[in-house]
């Protein structure tokens, strides 16, 4: 383990930045940064290990958005056999690679400064009151106001004057009056804060009320926040005022925050929406306005490129208004960015120059018997010294050694630990192994009853087509059956009836198959007589003969195509309108070689007529 020496590197470096009126930005960062150092120096020796720096290096990198090259680190804290490279501890490489490249304006330094708080906070600050002044936030913001009027020596304290110009500052925020009383006792009370006071007991003090008297924690709250803003953020004023449009030239209420060489102005005092900004530089010039377009207390702010008018809500604001600005403008004029860092210096001056004078005026010669008790003191102070060195020594040893014992039972117990990890590792692979083997029976018993309802289902699909196909067997047989009944019951009614029933059963169905013919021989009765002359057929014709039928059925169609025939050729005259009858099968023939005149054969055709009507009568009998 590489160990570094923290103090004397901080108090080297900071003569280096204190030597350069340009470096106040850096020493300002390595006060947040020494409160960073101490939080991890847990044996209070000085003294932080490498591993710590390294992890303390990369947080640093990071919130002051600095490239990081970890190669460095370990270039610049390597081991060897007689311990560590680095001669001077750990503020070179502060020096060179972090604060070197920190520049003002690229990184945020409120969330910079609240790394370090967050980081000696857990381990330094336990306040001694439940719900006090100090919360979280008003801790953080007193943290960074300490920070800013500390004196630039290790450690860090501030001086009882620093203490009552923030305190005058908070009272004057909540409007009220100073009572330095509290601050006199305090000093005469408590004498090691008479040389200056330490974060850690000023916390303490303003927690508890030692400092002020504070009736309303939020009026103290809001009061902080005010001249945190005022000299952390160097909020030179802020407040609302109307502003007139660049382009449609209306009035707009706005909030305007200013700082050395800015001002920005947003849409309300909660910052979230930034409308615009003016840059203030040496060539910008504040006027006053009269009063115009119905708006009172106006002034201007001209810049080379545009001119900005304002319109404040009365004429005290204006006045401080413009004062502010002025201000502003001197500080970006002389090269500096905080008006509060200015005024310290000034203080400081002050408080050196009276003490010199002071001392000049009281400063007498020692005798040699002062400079001889003077010696004793010193060497009984060092023998003190040597014998609280010892006792030192004494303790951490044995703090040493109950380390190491506490240590090896650490390393007991993680031993046991690791085993019986080692054993529910097992337990868990073999659980796991269990599972997968369950995982894969489930798989194999759903992929069979998967099988068995396809086996099903195609068991009940056939069951069905089998009950449809019986069905319809069942449904022809019936029908055979029933065309069966109805055969036999023709066929016994055909063989019980007589021969003449027969014969009139197909004299009926001839006259149903002769209705066309009948409808045929009404359509050529109204022929003119002149064309049924001329059908007569000539004296000596005579029909062709005929084959005789073979069969029954046979000789009843060639009756019925004789009798067309016939009709066919028998003239009809315009007047004879007597009803006409379709020829009936009884009809017989003409003779062979023979042919019947028209009159004989309508006395024939009535004869024959008379034969069927009582024909029909005995059927109907």
């Amino acid at each position: 383990m590489c160990i570094i020496s923290l103090l004397g590197g901080f108090k080297t470096c900071m003569r280096f930045f204190l030597s350069f009126t340009t470096m106040d930005f850096k020493s300002e960062l390595l006060k947040s940064i020494w409160y960073a150092f101490t939080s991890l120096d847990a044996e209070r020796c000085g003294k932080v290990s490498k591993s710590q720096l390294k992890v303390l290096s990369h947080n640093l990198y990071t919130v002051l958005n600095i490239p990081h090259d970890p190669a460095i680190l370990e270039e610049h804290f390597q081991d060897d056999d007689h311990g560590p490279v680095s001669n001077h501890g750990y503020m070179p490489y502060l020096n060179t690679y972090i604060l070197a490249k920190a520049k003002e304006g690229t990184f945020n330094k409120e969330m910079f400064d609240e790394l370090c708080w967050m980081m000696t906070s857990k381990k330094n600050y336990k306040p001694t009151v439940e719900n006090g002044l100090c919360s979280g936030k008003n801790c953080f913001k007193l943290f960074c106001l300490f920070n800013l009027l500390s004196e630039d020596r290790y450690p860090l304290v501030m001086i009882p004057q620093e203490v009552e110009y923030l305190l005058k500052k908070i009272s004057t925020a909540m409007n009220v009056e100073w009572d330095g009383d509290l601050l006199e006792d305090l000093l005469s009370q408590e004498a090691s804060v008479q040389d200056g006071i330490s974060l850690w007991d000023f916390l303490e003090f303003v927690d508890t009320g030692r400092f002020m008297r504070i009736d309303c924690r939020e009026a103290f709250s809001l009061a902080l926040d005010e001249v945190f803003m005022e000299m952390y953020h160097n909020v030179l004023k802020k407040g609302y005022m109307l502003k007139k449009g660049h382009v449609r030239k209306n009035w707009q209420e706005r909030w305007f925050v200013l700082k050395p060489g800015l001002m920005l102005y947003y849409v309300g005092e909660d910052l979230r929406e930034k409308k615009g900004e003016i840059t203030l530089d040496q060539n910008c010039v504040v006027e006053t306005l009269p009063d115009r377009e119905g708006k009172r207390c106006l002034f201007c702010i001209k810049t080379p490129g545009r001119t900005f008018e304002m319109s404040a809500s009365d004429q005290k604001q204006r006045v401080e208004w413009i004062q502010a600005t002025q201000t502003a403008l001197r500080l970006t004029q002389e090269g500096k960015v905080s008006l509060h860092g200015e005024l310290k210096l000034r203080r400081r001056d002050q408080r050196e120059s009276s003490c010199s004078r002071h001392s000049s005026q009281t400063e007498e010669p020692v005798s040699q018997e002062q400079s001889q008790d003077l010696q004793n003191e010193i060497d009984s102070i060092i023998q003190h010294q040597k014998e609280l060195d010892k006792q030192r020594r004494e303790k951490e040893q044995q703090e040493k050694e109950q380390q190491l014992e506490l240590q090896r039972k650490l390393e007991r117990e993680l031993e046991e630990v690791k085993k019986e990890k080692q054993c529910l590792v097992a337990q868990m692979g073999q659980m796991e192994q269990d599972a997968k083997q369950q995982q894969e029976r489930i798989e194999e018993l759903l992929l069979t009853q998967k099988m068995l309802e396809k086996a099903l289902n195609d068991q009940v699909e056939a069951c069905l087509e089998e009950e449809t196909k019986r069905k319809e067997l069942e449904r022809q047989l019936s029908e055979e059956q029933q065309k069966a009944e109805q055969l036999r019951r023709d066929q016994e009614s055909t063989e019980r009836s007589t021969p003449k029933e027969k014969e009139a059963e197909e004299v009926k169905n001839d006259h149903k198959e002769q209705e066309p013919a009948e409808k045929e021989e009404e359509k050529t009765a109204s022929l003119t007589s002149s064309t049924i002359s001329s059908l007569t057929p000539p004296e000596n014709w005579s029909p062709p003969p005929l084959e005789k039928p073979k069969s029954p059925d046979a000789q009843r169609n060639q009756k019925q195509w004789n009798v067309h025939l016939t009709r066919l050729m028998t003239p009809i005259t315009p007047g004879d309108r007597s009803e006409h009858r379709r020829p009936s099968p009884i009809l017989s023939c003409p003779i062979q070689g023979e042919a019947l005149t028209s009159n004989e054969f309508i006395t024939k055709f009535q004869a024959t007529l008379k034969k069927e009507k009582v024909l029909e009568d005995e059927d109907d009998y």
